[in-house]
């Protein structure tokens, strides 16, 4: 079997994310890394595997790249069966996707590098205003996930799910801006539970940064 190749940037959160699933089921990939900060995102031979110039893509072989980080954990989840990160039972995953869309569609996208620079470069937010727009983000998003997640350990139950997936890069990103976790105990805990996973710390970003 072909080894995939995972374009990334080490402390991309959706890179992050796919790193976990990928680790977490087993899957043999190498890293390629694509520098958000040198803007290696926008060169040619990048737009040409993603033409939205994200990351990560996943390169399955043939010709085939995958983007997206969502699809991309979708795809593994039907490819690579096991353990399973979507609930079998339709309510539970409705609930671990609820969780882990408000991450990666309602927190995530308005925190990315490029959302920060466009705030600086067209409304002239300096470093204090763009840190305090992400804590909002992420503050309001936490609020109401931790009023979603279960007892745990992790936020869907007993095994981690989609959402924990999703979780550990927000997580690690909150910590990187200084938000308070401290109204979030089960955020806190079940990211702690991911953590220790060794699939979940050999994904973390000072673990694969180059």
């Amino acid at each position: 079997m072909a080894v995939y190749v995972l374009h990334d940037y080490f402390r991309s959160s959706a890179s992050y994310r796919v790193r976990i699933a990928l680790n977490l089921k087993g899957v043999d990939y190498r890293r390629h890394s694509v520098s958000l900060v040198d803007g290696e995102q926008r060169t040619d031979e990048h737009l040409a595997r993603n033409a939205q110039g994200f990351v990560p893509a996943l390169d399955i072989g043939g010709g085939r790249v995958l983007g997206q980080s969502m699809a991309i954990i979708e795809w593994l989840e039907a490819t690579h069966a096991q353990p399973r990160l979507y609930p079998a039972d339709p309510l539970a995953r409705a609930n671990a996707m609820e969780r882990a869309l408000l991450i990666a569609c309602d927190i995530h996208p308005l925190n990315n590098l490029r959302v920060l620079k466009r705030i600086g470069n067209q409304f002239g937010a300096d470093g204090d205003a763009r840190d305090q727009w992400y804590r909002h983000w992420v503050r309001e998003g936490f609020d109401a996930l931790e009023k979603l997640a279960g007892e745990g350990p992790f936020l869907g139950g007993e095994a981690p799910d989609i959402s924990d997936v999703c979780l550990v890069p927000q997580m690690y990103n909150a910590r990187r801006f200084e938000v308070d976790l401290t109204p979030y105990p089960h955020l806190v805990s079940a990211d702690a539970e991911m953590r220790a996973l060794p699939a979940v710390a050999a994904a973390a970003p000072e673990v694969v940064k180059e």
